[in-house]
């Protein structure tokens, strides 16, 4: 038996901020690189990762909920402003004020109530063709004059990792239009929209993805390594099966290799379909379905015995290297790994 079960998940920190300085360096100095923590920083500590993003000169943060920027105040104390993108909702007006939170607003209705109830700063989100959350057109000119508290507009993009896509040059045209004339400042893009170009940066960028080393940044540094350690391997003999379902046979005589960690851990079932992992450098693909708890490999060959650990992310093996045998992206698995890890 291993000497361990726990499998081990490890954040670069220090890789985090080399890449937030070097999306920052991309843009104009004038233009301020912001940092996206939301859904916990992407499944590595949002806390964590603020304190070693601000250290490295990141003093404007977005998170998805008012509950992540109450965290984020919590950790981070008074200094950074902290926008919340889904918006405003009256029942978490306390939060808002107590943790001095200023939320992206959405829509007219979200600005009346906000200007109500708090009317402190606060930033709104102009629809520019992604037909998700924001203002079009016709709903920002039904408000008043814009209120002095607004000190941020924004907008996303919806297809800004394919460069050549026109959906691109229409949401900027779009932004530009709608924001003509507007004293706030304008802030269009997130890792993607960094890498289109100083057209496309105005006075803030948002990087999300690639701050934790994912696609489009190809020149991010990796952050995260996760192993888990074998806990026993069995030798299987031609026609035998493996796991549930008896999905995988054996065509050869095999070794196979059980590990610590499944779908409770975040490593989606959909990986049973072609994954590989690694031990000690060298591969060793997925035999059968990821169960809950238990990952089940072919190590024939290998060399592998109880107590090595397994390699699912790091040299070898991107987020985006993994989420593309599992059909998925890179923000997926980040934010699906679970709570049972050892984390360092």
């Amino acid at each position: 038996m291993a000497e361990g079960l726990t499998a081990r998940l490890s954040i670069d920190t220090d890789a985090i901020a080399r890449n937030w300085r070097a999306l920052d360096a991309l843009s104009a100095p004038d233009c301020e690189t912001a940092a996206v923590v939301k859904g916990d920083g992407y499944g590595c500590g949002a806390v964590r990762v603020g304190k070693a993003l601000a250290q490295a000169g990141t003093r404007t943060f977005f998170v998805a909920l008012p509950s992540e920027g109450v965290t984020l105040r919590e950790g981070l104390g008074p200094d950074p402003v902290i926008y919340i993108l889904g918006g405003y909702g009256r029942a978490e007006m306390s939060a808002y004020r107590q943790a001095d939170l200023r939320p992206v607003l959405n829509s007219a209705q979200q600005t009346g109530a906000w200007l109500a109830d708090v009317a402190g700063p606060a930033a709104i989100q102009l629809d520019t063709g992604m037909n998700r959350l924001g203002m079009e057109a016709d709903e920002l000119a039904s408000l008043p004059d814009l209120p002095d508290t607004i000190d941020l507009v924004i907008s996303h993009m919806g297809n800004a990792d394919a460069p050549e896509h026109p959906l691109n040059e229409a949401q900027l045209v779009e932004f530009q239009r709608l924001s003509q004339g507007m004293d706030p400042r304008l802030s269009l893009s997130a890792t993607a929209g960094v890498l289109l170009g100083g057209d496309y940066h105005f006075a803030m960028t948002r990087p999300g993805i690639g701050l934790y080393g994912g696609w489009p940044f190809a020149a991010a540094e990796r952050v995260v390594t996760l192993e888990a350690p074998i806990i026993q391997i069995r030798d299987v003999q031609p026609g035998e099966s493996i796991g549930y379902g008896a999905t995988w046979v054996a065509e050869r005589p095999s070794q196979i290799a059980t590990i610590s960690a499944g779908y409770a851990d975040g490593l989606i079932r959909y990986l049973s379909h072609g994954a590989t992992t690694f031990v000690a450098g060298q591969p060793a693909p997925l035999a059968g379905r990821v169960s809950m708890d238990l990952i089940t490999l072919d190590v024939t060959g290998v060399g592998a015995k109880p107590g090595d650990m397994v390699e699912l992310l790091g040299p070898n093996q991107s987020i985006d290297d993994l989420a593309a045998n599992a059909g998925t992206i890179g923000h997926e698995i980040l934010t699906s790994l679970g709570s049972r890890y050892a984390r360092a």
